[in-house]
């Protein structure tokens, strides 16, 4: 089979609905996601005209174009009028979209995507942490402190472990008074925080690791360092995060 038929087959395939779902637009549109993700409709050629994707998902053309209508919020697709919708380049689409990430994730074997997102956080984190360092008030401080001698009473129970770790990044965030950098941090952690490929390892002995890089935040951020308190942070996220995925096989793209 040539790859224009193999193209052809998938661009007609039915999708894997184990049953008809009650929001048919949504239920389309994740599957467009995911078909544009995985190169099913590659990047610069038309997406499937409006009767053949309603032959193909069974739905009316209502839904066809409201599903078309969201693709082209998320910068998926370019509709032109008197030439059709075309599927745009990946460079052009919404990163931080919980569909997009998410499907730009499972189909990415190198675990690029996910060095992405680390040093998205690495960079806004040790800022916030430099802030935080200049501006923490003697609560925030405290709070700190108890939230990393918790940890250390945790380090048996990752899940636990885990929220805690988030609270205590979260209140490093808040000190900053940087609510984009925030809120961009926890977009991006809201969407990866639950896949098994972002979290890896969760043993014992990578919690005792983890919190000593909290701990060393910590002790910057009640001394007054910002510029220790911003490499802390570096540290820690990359270090964190290399463990995580080791195993992969893979290079990562931390050296930026």
């Amino acid at each position: 089979m040539t790859p224009s038929q193999d193209t052809a087959l998938n661009a007609v395939a039915k999708p894997a609905w184990a049953r008809r779902p009650s929001n048919l637009a949504k239920a389309l549109t994740a599957e467009l996601v995911e078909r544009i993700v995985r190169n099913v409709y590659p990047s610069g050629t038309p997406l499937p005209p409006e009767p053949v994707l309603c032959e193909t998902f069974s739905v009316s053309r209502t839904v066809v174009r409201e599903a078309v209508k969201i693709l082209q919020e998320k910068g998926l697709v370019q509709v032109r009028q008197g030439a059709g919708t075309a599927v745009t380049p990946s460079s052009q689409w919404d990163m931080l979209d919980e569909l997009v990430l998410m499907a730009t994730i499972t189909e990415d074997d190198s675990l690029a995507i996910l060095d992405d997102v680390v040093v998205t956080r690495r960079l806004l984190e040790s800022d916030m942490a430099n802030v935080a360092a200049r501006t923490a008030g003697p609560e925030t401080v405290e709070r700190l402190g108890a939230l990393v001698d918790r940890m250390d009473e945790l380090v048996d129970d990752h899940i636990t472990y885990q929220e805690h770790d988030r609270i205590f990044h979260d209140t490093v965030m808040q000190a900053s008074g940087n609510r984009i950098a925030r809120s961009v941090v926890r977009a991006l952690e809201s969407q990866v925080v639950n896949t098994a490929r972002y979290m890896g390892r969760t043993e014992r002995s990578l919690c005792v690791a983890s919190n000593r890089g909290h701990r060393r935040i910590y002790e910057r951020i009640a001394a007054q360092d910002p510029q220790g308190a911003a490499e802390a942070m570096f540290t820690h996220i990359t270090e964190a995060w290399l463990v995580r995925r080791s195993g992969s096989g893979e290079t990562t793209r931390l050296d930026r």
